[in-house]
């Protein structure tokens, strides 16, 4: 036999380039029994049918909590709608990746490190969503609209969807960045209770039943002891509340979700110096997502500059009239697909920063629309014929 040309496909290549071309990629989902798998299947049979079979994965009944910390309610044998079919959920197994082309894992970190390499030596191509795979330097860290040719380059044949943090204001830093050049970045952010999960909105609405109608709030601990044992994942009540923290505890005090927005927003736009300062807030509202950001460029900046990169952005819609009351809020946005992004000003003491306020529905965006969007990508390169990286 001949060999192929160095750094060129084989014939046999080009022969299963060409069978993959004829037919639509088949995809699994890791995970559809959560919160977030659950919008993910409603997020495939919304948009473009680019997907052969759809098949549906359960990992077992002891792993069943997804990255978000959710439990999931069912497991293989239950049948789930996607696309307007009835698909039943087959068990997590080596052999339920067999013939899969693209495999969307929606599962806790220590469920995707085992089994997303397992995905990938049957000869899917793996979009993960867990944070077992986000920072290595062999994965690429992908949001569509900002580095989607990152998607391209996978050595390992994974590709990691960012935190729902991260997600909830990129897009539009992505555009300000490509036009000003970001040098320093400075976030709040005021996070949904299912930012940990449907365990989240179960608790926030357990205590906002328990302090409905009442006059709590007035005194120091009277919520805290109405709302008695159903803390759930939060460490402090959630209703009448802010709770200034997210995540678990890091060195010299730092939590895990201000160092994920500080090191996944240096990889998604190649900035590894970017100086990043993030504090994390959990709020009082069910879904979607709030950051108060403050932005520092290297050129200078003006509202009216701005306004015009972000009403052009792919993913972004500007709402920002405040003479008008016209800005986003997690009530207004929960539910839709982009980027929100309002209170647009510049800084009074330095011409080179903006400070904005960005709002993004954490379960949509901010996890299972990403994560859809980089299949679509990885599904047009094998719909194309082109061999996998």
């Amino acid at each position: 036999m001949i060999p192929a040309e160095a750094g060129r496909p084989s014939f046999a290549d080009a022969a299963r380039a060409g069978a993959r071309a004829a037919a639509k990629p088949d995809l699994a989902v890791v995970g559809a029994t959560g919160a977030v798998g659950a919008v993910l299947l409603g997020i495939l049979s919304e948009r473009a049918d680019v997907w052969g079979e759809i098949r549906l994965i359960a990992p077992p009944s002891s792993q069943l909590r997804s990255s978000r910390g959710d439990p999931h309610p069912s497991s293989a044998g239950r049948k789930l709608t996607v696309r307007g079919e009835e698909v039943e959920v087959v068990g997590l197994s080596e052999d339920a990746f067999e013939g899969i082309d693209v495999a969307m894992f929606d599962v806790p970190d220590e469920v995707a490190a085992q089994w997303v390499p397992v995905a990938v030596s049957k000869g899917a191509v793996a979009v993960d969503s867990s944070g077992a795979f986000r920072m290595d330097p062999e994965v690429p860290l992908v949001v569509p609209e900002v580095n989607a040719c990152a998607a391209r380059i996978r050595p390992r044949g994974i590709i990691a969807n960012p935190n729902c943090t991260t997600l909830s204001m990129i897009v539009a830093l992505g555009a300000l960045h490509a036009e000003y050049g970001l040098s320093e970045l400075i976030v709040s952010s005021y996070q949904a209770a299912t930012g940990v999960g449907q365990a989240g909105a179960e608790t926030l609405r357990a205590q906002l039943a328990a302090v409905s109608g009442t006059d709590l709030g007035t005194t120091p601990g009277d919520v805290r002891r109405a709302v008695g044992d159903t803390l759930g994942p939060f460490p402090a009540p959630l209703a009448l509340n802010v709770v200034p923290w997210a995540g678990s505890l890091q060195e010299d005090g730092w939590s895990s979700e201000e160092l994920r927005i500080r090191n996944e927003s240096r990889k998604i736009l190649g900035l590894p110096d970017l100086p990043v300062t993030a504090t994390c807030v959990r709020v009082p509202v069910i879904t979607a997502h709030s950051l108060a950001v403050h932005a520092r460029f290297e050129n200078e900046v003006t509202v009216a500059g701005a306004h015009e990169i972000l009403a052009a952005a792919p993913g972004v819609v500007l709402s920002d009239d405040p003479a008008e009351g016209e800005y986003p809020t997690p009530a207004d946005v929960v539910g839709t697909d982009p980027t929100w992004v309002g209170r647009v000003r510049r800084s009074l003491d330095d011409p080179r920063v903006l400070e904005l306020f960005v709002c993004g529905d954490n379960l949509r965006k901010g996890a299972a629309l990403n994560t859809a969007q980089i299949g679509e990508l990885v599904a047009a390169e094998l719909a194309a014929g082109e061999p996998r990286a």
